[in-house]
């Protein structure tokens, strides 16, 4: 460990002056200043030491820093606004060749081509040695865990290496969405789709005042282990279009999303999946356990299979 730590280097706020640096609150951007707070973060994701990392929107360099004192053998960091690039470029000369910057964006970054083969592992064996990590930009976060949930299914993307561990930052009720239990107010189809492919661990919440610009809402650090198996063994876009349909409706009864999946003049249809199922058409969204939701998809399913075109049905659109 002792000499793959750091040599001495300016503050983080040296940098952001020394390179002319300033967060754009369009972009949600918000820099972390406090390195111990950093380390923080950074203990989350586990041992490092001896790992390979693919950080997400790193900035100044903040949490770059503590990733590479953990002790990771490599960090490849994706950075899409150029501002940043010389400030990271300097950490990666002080790295001694352990840092790669990437001026690009996460979604179109090939992991695979960006990392040894030999990290692969079996999806039933422990996690790779390889971790994501992000400090994530609230506008992205989102539809960004949405993406990599989908990839995860698929075992493609960061994925392509087995159970790859990621450790990401959210504004406070994302996080809670992401792992509200049954009954909780918050839970919704964020808590489903990670719920039924991953562990979810809310880390800890750091207050806004710890971010310079200070964010309206604070922010939480969530971790994400991939489950060896999925709680509802389907396809990742037909589960996501039952629970955001039950969802849509959260305030209504669970039958009125149900009914949502279904053209008006089959009402039969949405009587099937309760009949099926056995459960309380008159029961709330948020009431509903992995195990109901597993077996409201599996009904849906196969009433597709059964009626071609069905799946495609939108109820937006009639």
């Amino acid at each position: 460990m002792a000499n793959l730590r750091l040599p001495p280097l300016p503050t983080i706020r040296d940098i952001i002056r020394l390179y002319g640096l300033r967060a754009e609150r369009q972009l949600s951007q918000n820099f972390l200043l406090d390195l111990k707070l950093t380390d923080k973060i950074v203990r989350q994701a586990g041992k490092l030491a001896g790992a390979h990392v693919c950080e997400v929107g790193p900035g100044p360099g903040g949490i770059t820093r503590s990733i590479l004192n953990q002790g990771a053998v490599s960090l490849t960091v994706v950075e899409k606004d150029r501002r940043f690039l010389p400030s990271l470029q300097m950490l990666s000369e002080a790295a001694e060749e352990r840092l790669k910057v990437i001026h690009g964006d996460i979604l179109k970054f090939n992991m695979e081509e960006a990392f040894p083969t030999d990290l692969k592992r079996d999806w039933q064996e422990d996690p790779p040695g390889f971790h994501i990590i992000g400090n994530l930009p609230f506008n992205v976060s989102t539809p960004l865990i949405i993406r990599w949930l989908e990839a995860l299914s698929n075992h493609s993307g960061p994925f392509i290496f087995g159970r790859t561990r990621m450790l990401l930052t959210f504004q406070k009720e994302v996080a809670e969405r992401l792992v509200a239990p049954v009954k909780d107010p918050q839970r919704s189809r964020l808590s489903i789709m990670a719920q039924h492919l991953c562990e979810v661990k809310h880390c800890f919440t750091i207050p806004g005042a710890a971010f310079v610009p200070k964010p309206d809402v604070d922010v939480s650090v969530v971790h994400f282990t991939p489950l060896k198996e999925p709680l509802i063994d389907l396809p990742f876009k037909l589960v996501e279009k039952v629970v955001r349909s039950v969802f849509h409706f959260r305030r209504k009864y669970c039958r009125r999303g149900v009914e949502s999946l279904f053209p008006l003049e089959r009402p039969d249809l949405t009587d099937e999946v309760f009949q099926k199922t056995d459960i309380d058409p008159m029961r709330r969204p948020m009431t509903l356990t992995m195990e109901e939701f597993n077996l409201i998809c599996h009904a849906y399913n196969n009433i597709c299979l059964r009626i071609p075109g069905i799946q495609e049905y939108n109820y937006r659109l009639h």
